[in-house]
């Protein structure tokens, strides 16, 4: 059992590294919206205390109302922080659980960023959008919501990209809440894995993060992932606890 707080501040940290554009609390559910971008981690409900047990069904039906007003799919994201009766509850009902998710941490002291390359961060969030669409080959529809994302970003970030003679090869987004370090938005493209980019990118984001006086690096990555746990272990980091999304069968695909 992961030390719950320790958890409860990497959820902290999380939340404001990524923010949503809207926030409420339902008792210590904290739900999370945002129109402009889909991904769960922005479109989800979160419980924050496994002691908060009361009323599930009316409180869910109240969920289901305001997601269905953002468009959205009903999400759940539990983490060590959700009661146990709430997971048994969607257990009981038939949620599907989706896209479970490792939380992983180090100690920066004990990692080798020698060979990462002492790059400033760039400023341009325009520019960081456009290599992250295109390094993932996504939609070019997604840059607005991403933009607007990355705007919302009150800690101080780092935005870092790697080219080659072909264009943007690999990308990464570091953010610094006082002595923590979280990574997200780490992509390389699909022709040049396995080349080094991956391990490159994190650790010249982590030697801008430790020089800024960060002390323990963080991140999130599907369980799924089986190159990149594995890059991440090589690396030094170490997993804290997970955390899964709950949906109903019909969501799935929603």
């Amino acid at each position: 059992m992961p030390e719950l707080s320790l958890v409860r501040r990497l959820e902290a940290v999380g939340f404001r590294a990524w923010p949503a554009a809207s926030v409420h609390y339902d008792g210590s559910w904290a739900v999370r919206l945002t129109a402009s971008h889909p991904s769960r981690r922005l479109n989800s409900v979160n419980p924050l205390d496994p002691a908060d047990q009361r009323d599930f069904e009316s409180r869910i039906a109240r969920m289901e109302h305001r997601f269905a007003s953002y468009n959205r799919p009903l999400v759940f994201r539990l983490s060590p922080l959700a009661p146990s009766t709430l997971a048994a509850h969607f257990d009981k009902e038939g949620w599907q659980r989706v896209a479970e998710t490792r939380v992983l941490k180090a100690d920066l002291k004990e990692l080798d960023l020698d060979s990462g390359i002492d790059q400033l961060p760039g400023k341009d969030i325009g520019r960081f959008v456009d290599a992250s669409i295109s390094i993932r080959a996504e939609d070019p529809e997604r840059k607005p919501g991403l933009t607007e994302v990355l705007e919302s970003i009150r800690p101080p970030n780092g935005m870092f990209v790697m080219e080659d003679s072909t264009g943007p090869v690999a990308c990464a987004l570091c953010v610094r809440d006082n002595d923590m370090a979280g990574l997200f938005d780490i992509g390389v493209c699909q022709d040049c894995q396995g080349m080094g980019y991956g391990r490159s990118i994190v650790r010249t984001a982590l030697r801008w993060a430790r020089q800024q006086g960060a002390k323990t690096a963080w991140l999130q990555v599907e369980s799924a992932n089986k190159g990149a746990n594995a890059l991440y272990s090589r690396l030094g980091f170490e997993e804290v606890y997970s955390y899964v999304y709950r949906m109903k069968k019909s969501d799935r695909h929603g």
